[in-house]
């Protein structure tokens, strides 16, 4: 640990010792973020330190940008990482820009459609700001532009997968198989190799009437799907366990989304279409329990201003083709979202409300949260993460409801 923390130290300070020799621009943060459960003992969900920089030099036709982050927790784990690391070459009508980079496509909040380019890092659910759950990955992006239009390509050599909490955490979840299972990870890496790139292509429409977006990818499965293998014992003369093998496929996607303004309200809507996704079954003439599958997810959104207080809500759902009922998940799966916030005190006392609500399951999570600007680049957060239901998506996280402080100094 104390290696640790002595790299970390001299690299911070080589960064700014850099920025001083070097004229470079330099902004960041730093956050101390404390979070309680509200059930039990009212044991911590989360005590972590947060600190980000931002490093950022342009010159001619040339821009860099680095963003090396550090989380300390409560139990002196010490996480030291890179965001973003990567350079911009600009021309007349194109711009490149290879290294660790955030990809961030579509219309929707809070949801991931066509927003997949960067893997997620969901080792604390949904509950982190988005800069921070998506995940930077090492690609080459290519921008061409043509008037109000844009082409855009993505290539990405090496596949990064969703970063999924560990077992002892709270937001684990446990695969639901009625025998004892363990698990096996050896077909969970995907080779470096050029065969095992990804490929995105965007194509977009800035116009005073529309925001247009068509995409398609190429890609691995960010998450992996549990394959499993029955273990028949000769003693008992019957299967008594089962070996989960995780394994990631192939996906080939299809969407788009668009925004537009009429009059006070602005629609919006975000669809794709993946085909080769792998659910989970329980069709007895299926050994390893999957079945491949195509699904469509989609929503339709509008936002709408009422002086200060502004309001959005979105419909998601998800749909399998070619559904069966040996399937585990539903064939619909539908979402609602319902967004408010307002602005006090000159724009320096911020409060919100933001919930997504499972039809399906009757589950719900809610979020509201109260930020405080209380001085030049310090600001005090409230908040609380409650959870509804008994089981799907976000009841199955009932247990986990917490209170939360965030305080935050940003240069």
């Amino acid at each position: 640990m104390f290696k640790r923390i002595l790299i970390t130290t001299s690299m911070l300070l080589f960064f700014l010792t850099a920025s001083k020799a070097q004229d470079l621009f330099l902004s960041g943060y730093a956050r101390t973020y404390i979070g309680a459960l509200t059930t039990g003992e009212s044991d911590y969900s989360i005590l972590q330190n947060t600190f980000s920089l931002n490093f950022e030099h342009s010159r001619d036709n040339v821009y860099f940008k680095v963003n090396p982050f550090l989380y300390h927790y409560s139990d002196d784990e010490l996480e030291l990482g890179l965001r973003q690391a990567y350079m911009d070459l600009y021309f007349d009508s194109f711009d490149i820009r290879f290294g660790k980079q955030q990809i961030i496509w579509g219309k929707a909040d809070g949801v991931f459609i066509t927003d997949i380019v960067s893997p997620k890092d969901m080792r604390e659910f949904l509950l982190p700001d988005f800069n921070e759950i998506r995940v930077g990955v090492t690609s080459l992006k290519f921008n061409y532009y043509y008037g109000n239009n844009t082409f855009e390509l993505v290539w990405i050599p090496v596949f990064t997968p969703t970063q999924m909490p560990d077992n002892s955490s709270i937001w684990s979840v446990s695969p639901d198989y009625p025998l004892p299972y363990s698990f096996n990870n050896s077909n969970a890496d995907v080779q470096d190799r050029l065969s095992n790139s990804e490929l995105f292509v965007k194509y977009s429409l800035l116009s005073s009437a529309i925001d247009f977006e068509l995409m398609a990818g190429y890609s691995w499965d960010d998450d992996p799907t549990f394959h499993s293998e029955k273990i028949f014992n000769p003693a008992l003369g019957q299967v008594d366990s089962v070996v989960l093998k995780l394994e990631h496929h192939r996906l080939t996607t299809f969407g788009g989304s668009f925004s537009t303004t009429l009059g006070p309200i602005v629609l919006r809507g975000e669809g794709a279409g993946y085909s080769g996704k792998y659910f989970q079954s329980v069709n007895p003439q299926i050994p390893d329990g999957t079945e491949k599958k195509d699904y469509l997810h989609y929503l339709f959104g509008i936002d709408y201003s009422i002086g200060d207080l502004k309001l959005s809500s979105q419909f998601i759902q998800q749909a399998i083709l070619n559904y069966n009922d040996y399937l585990q998940n539903d064939e619909y799966e539908n979402t609602l979202t319902f967004l408010a916030t307002i602005d006090f005190l000159r724009e320096t006392l911020n409060v919100e409300l933001f919930s997504y609500i499972g039809l399906n399951e009757s589950d719900a999570l809610v979020r509201p949260k109260i930020t405080y600007d209380f001085a030049d680049g310090f600001e005090m957060q409230f908040g609380a993460n409650l959870f509804f239901g008994d089981k799907g998506q976000f009841g199955r996280f009932d247990k986990n409801d917490m209170i939360y402080t965030k305080l935050k100094y940003s240069f």
